[in-house]
This record gives structure tokens, C-alpha cells and sequence, in this order.
């Protein structure tokens, strides 16, 4: 990423880390491809980020300790576009707070569903707690933004939430009639609101620059608190609540007022069509802070969350369009995957792992979800809660409205349906449909002129389709085709002749470049990242020359095994896409002078 000093700040969503760079040509796009478990770099005006799929959390702790981003100040020293800065931080500072959100809004559907099937009474004191639950999460949502916001704006988050807590408290929230130093303020309501506070934290985070700055360091634990707190609290009251309460009343005004003369059929049919791009270019979480202003004064979103839905299982529809469309196994198993988690509400592992690819199916979901999200739009759908994918349709009920529900449903079957039937329709790019039997290959290079790059093997042992490892990053085809041996040998040889690229520091994955340019990736076991290079023992190191078969290390797979990996050794072509096709062997055991993969130039 061009070192721990070219980070300003990095955030993550369910699939990837979201980083904001002083210098992003420092970042070395190619290298970070081959890493293990990146299934994508993009980088765009936006941000950049790389998708990792949904253990990007536990990547996201690991990334933060090595940075020592806890302790780092995330404020941008360079100039930057302001209404880009604005846009990131609340951005970034709207994706931690997603979880709990999310946990309110599914908790609802629930509360929802038992009550309405008599399991629960809401008067009994088991429906109230759970309830109370859902509601603290919206009510203290200024409190979770400060905690969410303080760092990357460069104030402490513990006075930035006993901030937030005093606004909330009762001699504050919604009270008439205050006064400071004899100034009169506007009643206000800070609950379930976001913009005051977040303006707070903002002006807090200079206030305590210059605080740092002309008292002695002697007094800092003493005085710089207290002075802070002095001085941003009336400037919330008096300044700063005033404006950002303004502000969300003119967000929600305009969106009420687009929604009533254009209708909200028009937002929802853009937005439920061309969510698959906004995704792409990091622009997802943008629309969460006018969501959540919307239920804060409404009740309800009119248009956005449902059409996340709508979209989501319109992109699920897709899949299932292509899953039925597929002849190939291994892109059955694919297209099946990404079918189920798009439904689920995380489109990403469809968008990146297929659609990127194929393109068709972008097609697919604009006519599916246009069409779904318009129906909903003319039928006035409404969420009542931050909830999306399948599970979170209950939510839809609201407080007994059923027809809400029935309409969402059925905009939800338009979208799914209408993108299968599109995709099935558009079809699978014939070079991409299945792979190549030999005899077709043999075929194709006698008319076009074609050769094949032979790969020698990797280690002995037993062959197993690529589709079978017990690693998603792996088994979709993401990183690329090739495939994996259940290794039987401990010794490991050099595929190709060509250069060591890359050798990761715990030494369980090794990257060559071929002299033809083919990259091959060896990844040795299955998070054995964890082993810290414990039983690896490699004999090269980046920037080797290498010949075919030469030994390049040595891995102790039984004791592997035992300590609890998997052992079993994965080799893709991470840059597939430049060839015609990659044939793996056809052999179950392979020996060192096998031939492991044909790569068709």
C-alpha cells in the first residue's frame, strides 16, 4: 500500500477494506492481486479498495494492529476535494455502525413476525425489552457516530460519545425554553439524528489541535479535556446542532420533494437497476446517512433500502439464471454460490467473481430490478427498518401492514424472476461457456494458430478439482482457474522456467512468472498463513531464477496436518484472463515429471 505513512485511513463493509491513500500510484495493484484470499483491487475516484469476501473483518483487526492505527491520528495532511472529504468521511463513518443497524432492522422483522403469529403479546415485558433493543439503536445513533467518527477525525472518542450522551440527556433532547449565557436555542431533537454530532466531532477535532498546542504538556492529562468539552459543547448547542438539524430537514425535504413531483417510481427503478455499478465504484454505503434521516422523521425509507433489496435478489436472480444456463460443473458450483449470497443481501462475491467477467449479467439486473424496483415504486413500498437481502422481508410487515409486505414481495419475485430469465436469455459468452476438451483445443490451434504452454507439476500427490478446495477465494475460480494436490511428498518444484516474483514472509505461498508472462500462484495448505512459516523451509526468495522442475523448498506436510491444516497445495493462474483457456490434467496421482496444467496462449 506504499508504506504505513501513505495510509491516511481504512475502513471495511461485509467484503472489503476501504482504504483513503496520500499517493494511490504508492500502491502496488498487481501485487496486492496475488495475495492470498483478494479476490479484487479496485481503484477509482471513490476509494480504494480491495475485496476480500466475508472474513474481511477478521483481516480488518489484523491490518489495524500491524498499522497501529489506534494510536494514529487518520486526518489527511494533503489538499482534497471537499465535498469528496465530506462524502468519505461520512462514508466511512457509516460503515462500522452498519452491524448494530442491521441487527436493529432484522430484530424488528422478528418482533414483527412473533407478534403477528401470536408467539409474542406486545404488552408482555419479553416483546418490550427486545424492543428495546431495536429502538436504542436508532435512538442513540448520534452515540454510535461518535464512536464511529472520532479517530477519523481526529478527536478522542471518549469525549466525542460523552458528548453525544449530553445532547441526549434529558435537560437537552427536545426540551424548550433553553438558554446559554442568554442565548435562547431552538428546541431540537438529537436523537435518531446524525449530521449535529457528526459536525460536533468534526470542529472537536480541531479544537483539540490547537488546545494540544498552547497548553503545557505538563497539564494535558488535566486541562485539554475539560477545555475541549468547554468550548465544543455550547459551539454544538449554538452552532452546530442548529446547522445539522437544518441540514437533515433540507436532505429529507429535497428527497420528499423529488419523490412527490418525479415519484419515488423513478428513484426506485434508477436505483434498484444500476446498484450493481454503484457497488463497484465503493458508493454503497452513501446513501445511509439520507436512509437513516429518512426513518428518523418519517417512520419509514421510501425508496432506498427497499431498493437495495430489490436489487440484491435481482443480482441473485441473475445467478440462478446463468447457474441454470451453465453446462460446465465447476461453473454450476459458482454461479450456485454467489446465487445464494446475493439473496442473502452481499452482492459483492456475484459482482466481482461474475459479473466483472461476463458483463451480461449488469444487463440482467437493470431489467430485473428496473422493472421490480418500478412496480414497488408505483405500489409505494416502504421500509420501516435498515434491513435488507431475504431475511430481512419481514420487516416490511411494519406494525400489521400487510399489504406493504405483499407488494414488497411482489417486487421482489418481478426483480428475481425478470434477471433469471434475462440472464438465462442473454446467455453465457460462448468463450466462456465450458472449458475446452483436448480434442477442441487440438482443433482450435490447428485453425488459429495456437500453442500451449505446458506446466510441470508442483509437488506429488493426489489431483483435486479446484471447485473441491475447502477455500471459497480459491474454489469460485476468483483468483483464477488451475487446481490443487493432496500432497504426498514434501518436496517442492518450480512449474515453470521463469522468476520468482513473490515469496510470501510466512513462506506458504510462492508467486512465478513464467518467461511466456504466465503469473502462477503456489499457495501451500489452507490458512497456513496462521503457522507463521512453522514447517516451510523455501530455498528461493523474490527475484530467483528458476528452471522447470527444480526443487524450490520443502514443506512438512504430515506435521501440517497434525497441527490442524489443511495441507492441501493450490496452483492458479492469476492472470487467466490473458489466455484462450487453462486445461488442468486429466491424471488422479501425479508424479515430478507430470504435466500439471496447458495453458492455451
Amino acid at each position: 500500500m506504499g508504506g504505513k505513512e501513505n495510509i491516511e485511513a481504512v475502513v471495511h463493509c461485509m467484503t472489503r477494506l476501504r482504504f483513503t491513500l496520500k499517493d494511490k500510484t504508492k500502491a502496488q495493484t498487481n501485487k496486492l492481486k496475488c495475495l492470498e484470499g483478494v479476490i479484487d483491487v479496485v481503484n477509482n475516484q471513490v476509494a480504494y479498495q480491495i475485496i476480500l469476501g466475508t472474513h474481511v473483518s477478521e483481516v480488518y483487526k489484523e491490518l489495524m494492529t500491524q498499522l497501529e492505527l489506534s494510536s494514529k491520528e487518520e486526518v489527511s495532511n494533503g489538499k482534497k476535494n471537499p465535498m469528496k472529504a465530506a462524502l468519505d468521511v461520512i462514508s466511512e463513518s457509516m460503515t462500522p455502525i452498519l452491524e448494530p443497524i442491521i441487527c436493529a432492522g432484522l430484530l424488528a422483522a422478528a418482533l414483527s413476525i412473533a407478534s403477528l403469529t401470536g408467539v409474542i403479546s406486545t404488552e408482555s415485558s419479553t416483546y418490550q425489552i427486545f424492543d428495546a433493543l431495536r429502538s436504542a439503536v436508532f435512538y442513540f445513533l448520534p452515540i454510535l457516530m461518535a464512536m464511529s467518527c472520532s479517530k477519523r477525525l481526529g478527536a478522542s472518542p471518549y469525549l466525542a460519545v460523552a458528548l453525544a450522551a449530553t445532547i441526549l440527556s434529558s435537560a437537552i433532547n427536545g426540551e424548550k425554553g433553553l438558554d446559554l449565557f442568554g442565548i435562547g436555542l431552538p428546541q431540537i431533537t438529537y436523537s435518531n439524528s446524525f449530521i449535529p454530532i457528526l459536525l460536533a466531532i468534526w470542529f472537536m477535532g480541531y479544537v483539540t489541535k490547537v488546545i494540544r498546542k498552547i497548553v503545557p504538556q505538563t497539564l494535558h492529562y488535566f486541562l485539554s479535556p475539560l477545555l475541549v468539552m468547554l468550548i465544543t459543547l455550547p459551539a454544538t448547542l449554538l452552532v452546530f446542532g442548529p446547522l445539522g438539524f437544518y441540514m437533515g430537514e433540507g436532505i429529507i425535504a429535497f428527497f420528499n420533494l423529488l419523490m412527490k413531483h418525479v415519484g419515488s417510481w423513478f428513484v426506485m427503478m434508477l436505483y434498484s437497476a444500476l446498484q450493481p455499478f454503484i457497488i463497484m465504484l465503493g458508493a454503497g454505503n452513501f446513501i445511509m446517512p439520507v436512509v437513516a434521516s429518512l426513518i428518523a422523521v418519517n417512520g419509514y425509507d421510501p425508496a432506498f433500502i427497499s431498493s437495495c433489496t430489490i436489487s440484491d435478489i435481482a443480482v441473485g436472480g441473475a445467478m440462478l439464471g446463468y447457474f441454470l444456463k451453465a453446462r460446465n460443473l465447476k461453473q454450476k458450483q459458482l454461479f450456485g454460490t454467489v446465487t445464494l449470497s446475493a439473496v442473502l443481501g452481499v452482492t459483492e462475491p456475484a459482482i466481482y467473481g461474475v459479473f466483472v467477467k461476463y458483463r451480461r449479467p449488469f444487463i440482467a439486473v437493470m431489467l430485473g430490478g428496473g422493472f421490480g424496483g418500478l412496480f414497488a415504486g408505483l405500489t409505494g413500498v416502504k421500509a420501516y427498518s435498515i434491513a435488507w437481502g431475504l431475511f430481512g422481508l419481514p420487516a416490511y410487515i411494519g406494525k400489521g401492514d400487510f399489504i406493504n409486505f405483499w407488494f414488497m414481495l411482489a417486487a421482489v419475485a418481478v426483480s428475481f424472476i425478470g434477471s433469471a430469465v434475462a440472464a438465462y436469455v442473454l446467455g453465457i459468452p460462448p468463450q466462456e461457456e465450458s472449458e475446452m476438451s483436448h480434442q477442441q483445443i487440438t482443433e482450435i490451434k490447428a485453425t488459429n494458430n495456437l500453442r500451449t504452454l505446458s506446466l510441470g507439476n508442483v509437488v506429488e500427490g493426489e489431483v483435486i478439482p479446484l471447485n473441491e478446495v475447502k477455500d471459497q477465494a480459491f474454489s469460485t475460480g476468483a483468483l483464477g482457474k488451475g487446481l490443487a494436490i493432496k500432497p504426498q511428498n514434501s518436496h517442492l518444484y518450480s512449474p515453470v522456467v521463469g522468476e520468482i516474483t513473490a515469496v510470501f514472509p510466512t513462506n506458504h505461498a510462492i508467486g512465478i512468472r513464467s518467461h511466456d508472462g504466465v503469473e502462477i500462484l503456489i499457495h501451500i495448505g489452507i490458512d497456513t498463513v496462521e503457522l507463521e512459516g512453522k514447517y516451510f523451509d523455501l530455498t528461493v526468495k523474490q527475484g530467483d531464477k528458476v528452471k522447470k522442475g527444480q526443487l524450490i523448498g520443502m514443506a512438512e506436510f504430515d506435521k501440517i496436518e497434525k497441527a490442524g491444516y489443511d495441507p492441501t497445495t493450490i496452483i492458479v493462474i492469476t492472470n487467466t484472463d490473458s489466455y484462450v483457456d487453462i486445461i488442468p490434467s486429466d491424471l488422479k496421482q501425479v508424479v515430478k515429471t507430470d504435466s500439471l496444467l496447458n495453458v492455451i496462449l
